[in-house]
C-alpha cells in the first residue's frame, strides 16, 4: 500500500518550501518513506509549473480550493478510490489581510477564517481515517507567532492562528495513544509574498526590525520536518520568537498592547 504525504498551499512560500525538501530525496528521521507527493492549491498553473521544475514522477497536482465543498469533496474522492496511507500532512494554506476591522470587508474576514481554520480542521478531518496508528506518521501545522497575542490591524489573522495552535494541542493529545504526532510550526515573519498579499501589493519587503527577526522559508521547512520527526508538539521558530513566546506567557496582555499603541504614535 502506498504511502503519501498531502502538502496544502504547495504553490508558493512555505508550502512550497516543504515541496522542494521532500521531492529533493532528503531523508529525515522519523518521518518515513513518502511514495507520492499531492500537492493542493488553487492554481493549476503554479502546481503544474513546480511539478515540471522539479521534476519528480512522485508528484501528483490537485488544484482545489480546500474551502470550497467541491474542492474537499474532489480530494476526498481521490483518497476513497485509491485508499493510500497517509503518512505525512502539511497543512500550510494560509491567508491574512492587514487592517482595523471597521475597514474590513466581512468577506474578507471570513476568507481568513474559513482557510486558515475551517479548511485546515477539515482536511485533517477526511485524513484520519487513512493515517495508521505508528511512531512515523505526522500532522505538520503552520501556526504563527502571531497566535500568542491579540495583533490589532492583524485581528482575524492573530485569532486565526491561536485556533491553530489550540486546535493542534488538544488533536495531538486525542490522538497520543494512536502514536499520531501533530506539530504545530510557529514562526514569526517569513519571507515569501505573504507580506506583499497581506497588505495588498503595498509592502513587499520586510523593513525595520522585522527584516532582521523575519525566516527563511526554506530553512523554516527544514527544521519543521525535524521537529515532527521527533515527535514534538511545537516549534517556535528563531530565539526572537521564543523570547516573545516567554513574554507573552509571563506578562499581561495589556502591557503589549500598550507598547502596539506606542509605536503606532
Amino acid at each position: 500500500m502506498k504511502r503519501i504525504a498531502i502538502i496544502t498551499g504547495a504553490s508558493s512560500g512555505i508550502g512550497e518550501a516543504f515541496l522542494r525538501l521532500l521531492s529533493g530525496g532528503e531523508k529525515f528521521d522519523g518521518i518515513g518513506d513518502i511514495d507520492e507527493i499531492w500537492i493542493v492549491a488553487r492554481r493549476i498553473d503554479k502546481l503544474t509549473q513546480i511539478k515540471s521544475e522539479l521534476s519528480d514522477d512522485r508528484i501528483r497536482t490537485f488544484a482545489a480550493d480546500v474551502t470550497k465543498p467541491e474542492g474537499m469533496s474532489a480530494l476526498g474522492s481521490v483518497l476513497e478510490y485509491e485508499r493510500p496511507v497517509v503518512g505525512l500532512l502539511i497543512n500550510c494554506a494560509g491567508v491574512g489581510f492587514k487592517g482595523r476591522v471597521i475597514d474590513m470587508r466581512q468577506d474578507v474576514t471570513a476568507d481568513t477564517l474559513n482557510l486558515n481554520c475551517v479548511a485546515l480542521g477539515n482536511l485533517t478531518g477526511l485524513c484520519l481515517p487513512f493515517m495508521r496508528s505508528n511512531e512515523t506518521t505526522r500532522i505538520i501545522n503552520i501556526g504563527s507567532s502571531a497566535g500568542f497575542l491579540p495583533q490589532p490591524g492583524f485581528a482575524a489573522y492573530a485569532a486565526s492562528k491561536a485556533f491553530v495552535i489550540s486546535y493542534s494541542r488538544a488533536l495531538a493529545e486525542e490522538l497520543r495513544s494512536e502514536r499520531i504526532t501533530v506539530t504545530t510550526i510557529c514562526p514569526g515573519p517569513v519571507r515569501t509574498d505573504f507580506q506583499s498579499k497581506a497588505t495588498g501589493g503595498r509592502t513587499a519587503e520586510f523593513t525595520g526590525l522585522r527584516k532582521y527577526v523575519s525566516a527563511d522559508a526554506g530553512k523554516l521547512a527544514r527544521a519543521s520536518l525535524k521537529a515532527a520527526g521527533k515527535g514534538r508538539r511545537m516549534l517556535v521558530y528563531k530565539f526572537s520568537q521564543k523570547a516573545l513566546h516567554l513574554a507573552s506567557r509571563l506578562l499581561p496582555v495589556s502591557v503589549f498592547m500598550f507598547f502596539e499603541r506606542r509605536m503606532a504614535e
